[in-house]
C-alpha cells in the first residue's frame, strides 16, 4: 500500500510538473519581401510615433521600405500553421515564433514568402524563478556624501569627460530621449535615487509576463549611470534627459533569441521617438556551441543585432553599446553588435585614463577601428539594488557613462545629425591623431566636442 501510494504521488508530481512547463522551441523565420503590406510609406502616422518622424525630417532622412512593419497578412498565415507569433523586426524583416512540435517548421518554410529559418532557442526547463520580495521603498535615506554635488564617487567618471563643463552651460540632457536596451530594472520603480529620473515607459521582449522590476539588476545599474539625479548623492551624465527601459535579455540562458530580442527592441526605441540608446550587452559565446561563430563574423552583419545596429544612425540615432569585457579572456575581441558600423563601441579605462585588462580589443573583421572611445569602466559609480551607491566594474558601466554625455551633447547642438555628432565625439577624444585597436580614438571631451560643432 505504501509503495501504491508512493507511486500516485509521484505520478501526481510528474503530472503537475508536465502542466507546468513543457518543452518548447523558438525560431526565427526570413521573409521575402513586404509586398503585401497594409501600410505605406507615405503615412508613416500609421506605424511611427511624430517623434520619430520630426526626428527623421531634422536629418532629412526618407522613410522607406525597412520602416514598414511586416505584412500582417503574412503573420497570420504563419500563425494558421499551429505556432505563436513572439515578435517582428521589420528592418531585417523576420518573425520569431514558438512552438512545441517542431515539424510544423517544415511547413513555414514551405510559404511563398519565406525564404528561410532557424532554431534560435532552446527551452527544456523553467529558468525563470521568482525573485526576492520587494519592498515599498528601497534606501534608508540619500546618505549624503562631501566633496562634489555629483556624488563623491560618481564625479570622476563625469569629469574625465569634461562632462562638468557641459553640464554648467545648461546641457543636462533636457529635452532628450534616452532608450536603455538590457536585461532588467530590478527596483528602479522604489529606488529613492530614482525618485527625479523620467521614466517614459517600459517594453520587455524577453518575457512580458514577468513583473518587469523584478528580474536582474544589470540595467538599473546601467541607468543610474546616466539617469541619477540627486544632488550630493549621486548625479548621472544625464540627469534631466527621459529614459524608455527596455528589456531584452534573458538572464537564465544564452541563445541566439537574444539577438532577435535585440533587434526588435532596438526598433521599438525607434517607433516611439528615442533619440540615444545604450545597450551594454555582447554576444559570442552561446549554449549551443553550434551558434558560436569565430572572429570573422565581427563585420558588422553577420550577426543579426549588429545588421540592426549598423541600421540605427540612418534612422537618426545614435547607439552606444559596451566593447565587452574579454579583453584578458580566450576571446579577448569585441562583441556583437560592437562591431555593428556607424555606433560608438565604448571600452574601459581607469580614473587615470589607462585602458583596463579585461575591455575588449578591436578591431573589426573589415578593419575597421574599435572601440571608438574610452570612459571609466573600473570603478563605475552605480546604485546597488538596496538604494545605496557603490562601485562596479566593466564596459557594461563605461557606455552609459559616456552615453548620457553623448546626449548632452546633441542637445547642445540640435541641428547636427547623428553622424556629425559621432565624429564630433570621436575627433575630441585624446587618441583621434592615432587611434588603434585598444583605446581607438581614446577618451572624448565633451566640451571640446560642443566648442567644435559650433563652427560646424
Amino acid at each position: 500500500m505504501k509503495k501504491l501510494l508512493t507511486s500516485i504521488l509521484l505520478a501526481i508530481s510528474m503530472q503537475a510538473f508536465s502542466q507546468e512547463f513543457t518543452p518548447y522551441y523558438k525560431y526565427r523565420v526570413y521573409l521575402t519581401d513586404k509586398n503585401q503590406s497594409e501600410f505605406s510609406i507615405r503615412h508613416p502616422e500609421e506605424f511611427l510615433s511624430q517623434k520619430a518622424i520630426d526626428r527623421r525630417n531634422r536629418q532629412g532622412i526618407k522613410i522607406d521600405e525597412t520602416d514598414l512593419p511586416v505584412c500582417a497578412t503574412y503573420l497570420n498565415q504563419i500563425r494558421n500553421q499551429g505556432v505563436k507569433v513572439m515578435h517582428t523586426s521589420k528592418w531585417n524583416n523576420t518573425v520569431v515564433v514558438s512552438c512545441v512540435d517542431t515539424t510544423v517548421m517544415a511547413r513555414i518554410a514551405q510559404l511563398p514568402f519565406v525564404s528561410g529559418t532557424r532554431r534560435v532557442a532552446h527551452y527544456t526547463k523553467a529558468d525563470r524563478l521568482p525573485g526576492p520580495e520587494r519592498k515599498e521603498r528601497v534606501s534608508q535615506g540619500f546618505g549624503l556624501t562631501a566633496g562634489s554635488t555629483y556624488g563623491s564617487l560618481a564625479f570622476d567618471q563625469i569629469n574625465q569627460l569634461n562632462g562638468i563643463a557641459l553640464h554648467g552651460a545648461g546641457f543636462r540632457g533636457q529635452g532628450m530621449t534616452i532608450a536603455v536596451i538590457d536585461g532588467g530594472f530590478y527596483n528602479a520603480d522604489v529606488i529613492r535615487g530614482f525618485e527625479k529620473t523620467r521614466i517614459l515607459g517600459t517594453k520587455d521582449f524577453t518575457n512580458p509576463a514577468d513583473e518587469f522590476y523584478a528580474t536582474e539588476s544589470h540595467g538599473m545599474m546601467v541607468l543610474s549611470c546616466m539617469g541619477a539625479n540627486i544632488p550630493n548623492f549621486m548625479i548621472g551624465t544625464a540627469p534631466e534627459a527621459g529614459f524608455w527601459l527596455i528589456r531584452s535579455e534573458d538572464g537564465g540562458s544564452e541563445q541566439l533569441i537574444e539577438e532577435d530580442n535585440w533587434s526588435a527592441a532596438i526598433e521599438f526605441a525607434d517607433s516611439v521617438g528615442v533619440d540615444v540608446i545604450n545597450t551594454s550587452l555582447g554576444y559570442y559565446d552561446f549554449d549551443n556551441k553550434a551558434d558560436n561563430l569565430g572572429h570573422e563574423s565581427l563585420d558588422g552583419h553577420t550577426h543579426i543585432c549588429s545588421n540592426s545596429a549598423s541600421m540605427v544612425a540612418s534612422k537618426g540615432m545614435i547607439l552606444c553599446c559596451s566593447a565587452g569585457n574579454e579583453g584578458s579572456g580566450r576571446w579577448k575581441k569585441i562583441t556583437a553588435p560592437a562591431d555593428a558600423f556607424d555606433v560608438l563601441t565604448v571600452g574601459a579605462v581607469d580614473p587615470n585614463g589607462s585602458r583596463v585588462a579585461f575591455s575588449s580589443q578591436g578591431n573589426t573583421a573589415d578593419g575597421r577601428i574599435k572601440p571608438d572611445v574610452m570612459a571609466i569602466g573600473m570603478p563605475s559609480a552605480v546604485y546597488s539594488t538596496n538604494g545605496t551607491v557603490t562601485y562596479s566594474a566593466g564596459t557594461s558601466f563605461a557606455s552609459p557613462i559616456l552615453c548620457g554625455m553623448v546626449a548632452c551633447l546633441w542637445q547642445a547642438l540640435p541641428n547636427l545629425n547623428a553622424y556629425q555628432i559621432m565624429d564630433l565625439v570621436r575627433k575630441s577624444s585624446n587618441h583621434a591623431d592615432h587611434p588603434d585597436e585598444l583605446y581607438g580614438y581614446g577618451i572624448p571631451d565633451f566640451f571640446k566636442a560642443y566648442t567644435k560643432g559650433l563652427t560646424y
